[in-house]
């Protein structure tokens, strides 16, 4: 059975910092590509960081400098470090690890943790 489990999210003022941990099992996770996604209310989810399997990471442009993405594939885990957060970073945190073996897609999410900022 395939799990991500994040971990991390809360209430935080504006400028301040979290970090989120999303611990992934039932795979084998370094061949797969991992991310991290977010949903505000009422706005479409959207791509926060990737983190691939060949080690190359890319981030949306509304966080780029401000979060870090990384992955431990000792322990499994993929990990969002984010500073100076504002309140527009305000949205439900998913986890994700997908990859393509033999033509069939493997895609795997985790059940989110909620992000608030806010004073």
């Amino acid at each position: 059975q395939v799990q991500l489990v994040e971990s991390g999210g809360g209430l935080v003022q504006p400028g301040g910092s979290l970090r989120l941990s999303c611990a992934v099992s039932g795979i084998i996770f370094n061949i797969y590509n991992t991310g991290w996604y977010r949903q505000a209310p009422g706005k479409q989810r959207e791509c926060v960081a990737i983190f691939t399997h060949s080690n190359s990471t890319n981030y949306g442009d509304s966080v780029k400098g401000r979060f870090t993405i990384s992955r431990d594939n000792a322990k499994n885990t993929v990990y969002l470090e984010m500073n100076r957060l504002k309140s527009e970073d305000t949205a439900v945190y998913f986890c994700n690890a997908w990859t393509q073996l033999l033509g069939r897609v493997n895609d795997y999410w985790g059940q989110g943790t909620q992000v608030t900022v806010s004073s």
